[in-house]
């Protein structure tokens, strides 16, 4: 019987913590600042024009791609709209350079991702 209540009170911490780490979706939103290859901005801080062919480099690679937001410095990884497909090209097209972008933002264990749903 306590073996039962114990595995019962496992099962409610898992239910309860486990509710903290899944993705939360805000509505829709629109962001602007720097498209930036995920790899050189985390370990070198590189950014903007001047690592511009690296940032495409790296992300030709497979190396993620994100939005750094202007003024709040907040790193949004960024996803294609829908599964098993890839960003747009355009987002490639803006590495190192400003983007406006529109699209749902997840929030999972303290990492942020957003989708691209619009470029501008």
């Amino acid at each position: 019987m306590r073996k039962i209540m114990v595995l019962g009170m496992m099962v409610s911490m898992l239910t309860v913590f486990g509710g903290v780490t899944r993705s939360h979706a805000a509505d829709t939103t629109t962001i602007t600042g720097e498209i930036v290859d995920t790899y050189c901005y985390s370990l070198m801080g590189a950014k903007g024009e001047g690592h511009r062919k690296c940032g495409l480099a790296c992300a030709a690679k497979g190396i993620p791609m994100a939005l750094l937001e202007n003024g709040t410095d907040k790193v949004y990884v960024l996803l294609p709209k829908k599964d098993k497909t890839s960003l747009p090209k355009e987002v490639m097209d803006r590495m190192g350079r400003q983007a406006t972008i529109t699209g749902k933002v997840y929030t999972v264990g303290g990492s942020q991702f957003m989708t691209v749903e619009a470029l501008k």
